[in-house]
């Protein structure tokens, strides 16, 4: 029994010293290898940085103001509209080769009102108690895209055609004339008009006057 017993624990201990054995291995291997992983991965960050470089902006410290002008602009009507805008040069039979083409989401916005600026003395009088205005006719004030949602969808570029450099310039510049567009046929001034009526009136009339009407 002594004898089997002395084995056991000769067995025993073999095992714990191959363990501990095994473990220091095991560490020194992943002390050493870490620097070569570590060294890899910054390697990989600069040749990704490389490759795909975040763009710095850099504005100039100088700003010029031009003019300055007081404005007495009523807004009141605010679209927000979304346009799709191809923009394409080149031969479509031979788009593969030639064309330059781009899909642009364009997101904007117009508002519409009545520049009170534009009022003279003699479009408000009295007439029997009675107030009437003539007001300045609507206009749109703004019509312009939201860059933050404004982005090209699509791409496409003929293997013998370089990029045009201000294609996109040119659809975006199409995108702002066409919201306004649309938002003209859809009556925007006309519900301009409708606002400001509605919004002055009430105005009018805490100031106590009687009656205030609008004509043209």
């Amino acid at each position: 029994m002594k004898k089997i017993a002395l084995q056991l624990l000769i067995v025993l201990i073999l095992i714990v010293a191959i363990w501990i054995g095994i473990s220091t291995l095991n560490r020194n291997f992943s002390e050493m290898f870490n620097p070569l992983a570590e060294s890899s991965h910054a390697m990989s960050t600069q040749i990704s940085d490389l490759l795909h470089p975040t763009p710095t902006i850099l504005p100039d410290p100088v700003t010029i103001i031009h003019e300055v002008r007081s404005l007495a602009r009523l807004e009141t009507i605010q679209y927000t509209v979304e346009k799709v805008i191809t923009a394409e040069l080149g031969n479509k039979e031979f788009a593969f080769l030639f064309e330059d083409r781009l899909l642009l989401v364009a997101h904007g916005f117009v508002i519409a009102g009545v520049d009170l600026g534009k009022l003279e003395p003699g479009d408000m009088w009295l007439e029997n108690g009675v107030l009437k205005v003539r007001l300045p006719e609507t206009e749109v004030f703004v019509a312009t895209l939201d860059n933050e949602k404004t982005y090209v969808y699509d791409r496409d570029t003929g293997i013998l055609r370089s990029p045009i450099q201000n294609l996109e310039t040119l659809a975006r510049q199409s995108a702002e004339v066409e919201i306004r567009k649309a938002a003209i046929e859809d009556g925007i001034l006309n519900i301009a008009q409708q606002n400001a009526e509605s919004f002055l009136s009430r105005f009018f009339l805490s100031l106590g006057y009687a009656d205030v009407i609008f004509v043209k």
